[in-house]
């Protein structure tokens, strides 16, 4: 994380951090595989952790290419002043070092055995990023057209989610902790994921952005959050 400190610096733009948070991950699976000697489900776990993170960190990288720094971290730069480039270091990119740590856990920490409960890890991953491509798929496609511009994206699994990449992510992660064993410890992964997601720098940062937006509080008057489900009438 210091080194991609250093690279947000030099680029000028803190959002830097949202490509290394895929990378992050990767690179945690592989440490942990080595130090496992290869054992079979740290390699399923590399596998399914190299899927998404790098994915996700391509998605970013060419949403952000050729566009202005993420509104979020272009307000902390304005608001933190002086101690922008210290409190980058310290509540950017450090404090994402942790939070990768902790949802490394079940990453980290795996049983040797397999069962039942392994293969249904395996599956609901698969339903998460299935959930979470597509999204960000049909979000982009919507972007995209110049007769969407100043509209609310409320089609495909939008229409039964606001924020259903996030949904996907989240499910994603739970599946890694049913792969990893189910221990009380490594809950901590998927727990703080949730909490992150739902309660500090996923969903209430976007859903501040648009609380002005008139079109977007009709479209959150009848779409579910984050669970997806039938939109009210």
């Amino acid at each position: 994380m210091t080194a991609w400190f250093v690279a947000a610096i030099w680029k000028k733009r803190n959002d830097i951090a949202d490509v290394a948070w895929g990378m992050g991950f990767i690179l945690v699976a592989i440490a942990s595989l080595i130090s496992k000697n290869w054992e079979s489900k740290s390699q399923i776990t590399l596998i399914l952790v190299t899927i998404w993170g790098g994915r996700l960190a391509w998605h970013i990288l060419m949403r952000n290419k050729n566009k202005k720094e993420d509104f979020r971290y272009e307000q902390w730069r304005r608001d933190w002043g002086k101690y922008f480039v210290i409190r980058s270091y310290l509540q950017v990119f450090l404090l994402q070092g942790l939070m990768m740590w902790l949802i490394s856990f079940p990453i980290i920490w795996t049983s040797r055995d397999w069962g039942i409960i392994n293969l249904l890890g395996i599956g609901i991953w698969i339903v998460g990023f299935g959930f979470e491509s597509l999204a960000d798929k049909q979000l982009k496609e919507f972007i995209g057209k110049t007769e969407n511009k100043g509209k609310v994206m409320d089609q495909g699994l939008w229409r039964y989610s606001r924020h259903p990449n996030y949904f996907g992510e989240v499910t994603m992660w739970w599946g890694i902790w049913l792969l990893s064993g189910i221990s009380w410890w490594t809950v901590i992964g998927p727990t703080t994921i949730t909490f992150l997601i739902l309660r500090v720098s996923g969903i209430p940062l976007l859903e501040k952005k648009y609380e002005n937006d008139l079109l977007y509080q009709e479209y959150k008057k009848r779409t579910s959050t984050f669970f997806p489900w039938w939109p009210k009438k």
